[in-house]
């Protein structure tokens, strides 16, 4: 069964839950995941929060670099391990891996070298995550937020390699939009899509611009997709545009199930 939820940082939970939605995305990065003590202070925020955080986005803290030669690699892994543990505590199913500028490749590195370093941190999260009941989504940005993963295709390619059920892909409808990747690799990739956000034109919120959503919709019912999607948007007048993407979300749910299966 689908459910919606908005990408925003828990102070916003409660008014979501207000709207009718089925959970938060939260910025993985909020979390102090690097001090024992404030991070025991900060989590019952999330346990405690009036809608639940099932999602969460944003994987990497500022200057934490993915690829490169200023990668810290024993930071790394010890952050991908307590974000699994943190992320589990929370009861989130889902945590995107995005962080554009974390994962850009710098123009005097190789790309078969960042590929092996991008490879060798999935890895350690399907090792870490084994068994906590977490995904990991793997989202490929347009080329102007990085250099690095710009389609689900390249996406696909990386997590075949790693091949845990733990390590998936996300899809963006914007980012496909920007970069013209053809909704027909929704259906190509199906099984190893985990996770959808969507925004619209102009990466504003669902429903109010020209994206394709009943190609969109029509793709998502014939892949059988039953997993979450979140909007991860701009909000330029939040009460009213949250609660007319709420029914413009639930109107997709519902063309998303006719027939679905």
């Amino acid at each position: 069964m689908n459910k919606i939820g908005w990408c925003m940082g828990i102070e916003q939970a409660g008014l979501l839950a207000s709207k009718g939605f089925d959970y938060i995305e939260c910025p993985l990065s909020s979390l102090p995941l690097e001090d024992d003590q404030a991070l025991r202070e900060k989590l019952p925020q999330y346990l405690d929060s009036p809608i639940k955080v099932q999602a969460m986005n944003l994987f990497f803290p500022q200057g934490m670099m993915v690829v490169g030669p200023q990668t810290d690699r024993e930071r790394i892994r010890q952050y991908v391990r307590r974000a699994g543990q943190a992320a589990s505590q929370i009861g989130a199913t889902v945590v995107v891996l995005g962080s554009g500028r974390q994962r850009t490749i710098p123009e005097d590195w190789e790309r078969p070298r960042a590929e092996e370093q991008m490879l060798e941190a999935l890895r350690w999260i399907a090792e870490e995550w084994s068994g906590n009941g977490v995904t990991l989504a793997l989202e490929p940005l347009n080329r102007k937020e990085s250099n690095f993963i710009n389609s689900v295709h390249d996406a696909v390619q990386l997590v075949k390699q790693i091949n845990s059920p733990i390590v998936q892909v996300l899809a963006d409808f914007y980012h496909m939009d920007e970069d013209n990747e053809p909704l027909e690799a929704l259906m190509e990739y199906k099984d190893w899509i985990a996770h959808i956000h969507i925004a619209d034109t102009g990466r504003l919120a669902p429903g109010t611009g020209t994206y394709p959503y009943k190609r969109f919709t029509e793709t998502l019912r014939a892949i059988n997709y039953t997993g979450m999607i979140s909007a991860e948007c701009t909000l330029l007048e939040t009460n009213k545009e949250l609660e007319d993407s709420f029914d413009f979300m639930q109107k997709m749910i519902r063309a998303i199930q006719t027939d679905a299966g």
